[in-house]
């Protein structure tokens, strides 16, 4: 009986009607659905590769390194890398959440994971000459052969 008395015609019992209906209803979320759109391992290099370039150009020479010191693999939507030591995937790990959402961002697919694996027999895999560089070009795609003899060229 300590409760207080409203009147029907009163604005406080509008607003407790209101308040009522609103504490009645039940909150939905909506779902969002992501985008999943299919990509090339091309596709995925090619932006892997622009990060890589973004983080030198902003002085992270070290990061940048780290993701070109090796090509990624895909499988799926899974990338997988591998590095030469713990260290480096350490470091590589506290990039690792901003570098999935630029590749989920430009690839327009969210389930993209990483893999880090450690290899400790990686070699770094640098072109110095103008025959390494071509032959490291041809790894990539052995089309260029083909280009390359098609109009008689040299290295």
């Amino acid at each position: 009986m300590g409760e207080k008395k409203v009147s029907a015609f009163s604005l406080a019992s509008i607003r407790a009607k209101k308040e009522l209906q609103e504490s009645n209803k039940t909150v939905t979320k909506e779902t969002v659905q992501m985008p999943t759109e299919a990509f090339t391992e091309t596709e995925m290099l090619l932006y892997w590769t622009k990060y890589a370039e973004k983080l030198g150009e902003n002085g992270s020479r070290i990061m940048e390194s780290l993701l070109l010191i090796n090509d990624p693999t895909l499988h799926g939507s899974k990338i997988t890398i591998e590095l030469p030591n713990e260290g480096s995937k350490i470091d590589f790990e506290s990039e690792k959440t901003a570098l999935l959402g630029y590749l989920k961002g430009h690839l327009h697919n969210h389930d993209i994971t990483i893999d880090v694996v450690v290899n400790e027999s990686v070699e770094n895999k640098f072109a110095f000459t103008a025959q390494d560089k071509y032959n490291r070009l041809n790894e990539l795609n052995p089309s260029l052969e083909l280009l390359r003899k098609t109009f008689d060229l040299d290295f």
